[in-house]
């Protein structure tokens, strides 16, 4: 993926470009998902950690929304409440797929590998949809808070993908900093 080229924020901690960082990790998670299906055709070692770190980002990220930019969206536009009712309700079924797959990686046993890339597909559908929807109805919105007091994480659940972990460490928790 290439460089963050929008800022996360200035050195007073103002927010900046937030539905532009949006789609960047939208764009992100989106890719991380193509690449975690990718890798179920030949399954390693990883693909457990790899699958979990996934899940463990989208909820962050959808958590992060519903309790920080959707409940700021709602207050400041309230004609956008509707809109934020849909996305919430996407996100209560992203989170009943991504239980599902979790249930399916729990133990020791072997990946069932059909199962999960059943349940990632129709994840990685509702996903398309739901992000292009968000992004269609929110950006502007979200880029008007530029220069309020706050951070993306603190908005967005995740920073912008040119402060996350690199893609190939599949072990490690985006928008985390060791």
């Amino acid at each position: 993926m290439g460089r963050n080229v929008h800022p996360t924020g200035s050195p007073a901690g103002r927010l900046a470009a937030v539905g532009n960082q949006m789609i960047e990790i939208h764009l992100w998670l989106s890719a991380e998902l193509a690449r975690l299906q990718a890798s179920l055709d030949t399954p390693s070692r990883d693909l457990r950690a790899h699958c979990l770190t996934f899940c463990a980002a989208l909820g962050r990220h959808h958590t992060g929304e519903d309790a920080g930019a959707f409940r700021l969206l709602a207050e400041e536009a309230p004609e956008l409440r509707p809109v934020i009712d849909n996305l919430i309700t996407d996100h209560e079924v992203v989170a009943g797929i991504l239980e599902r797959v979790e249930a399916l990686l729990g133990g020791d046993a072997a990946v069932p590998v059909a199962q999960v890339r059943a349940e990632l597909g129709g994840l990685a559908a509702l996903l398309e949809s739901h992000f292009r929807y968000e992004e269609k109805r929110l950006v502007t919105a979200l880029n008007a808070l530029t220069g309020r007091t706050g951070t993306t994480e603190e908005l967005l659940g995740l920073t912008a993908p040119g402060s996350l972990q690199p893609a190939s460490d599949p072990g490690a928790l985006p928008g985390s900093r060791s």
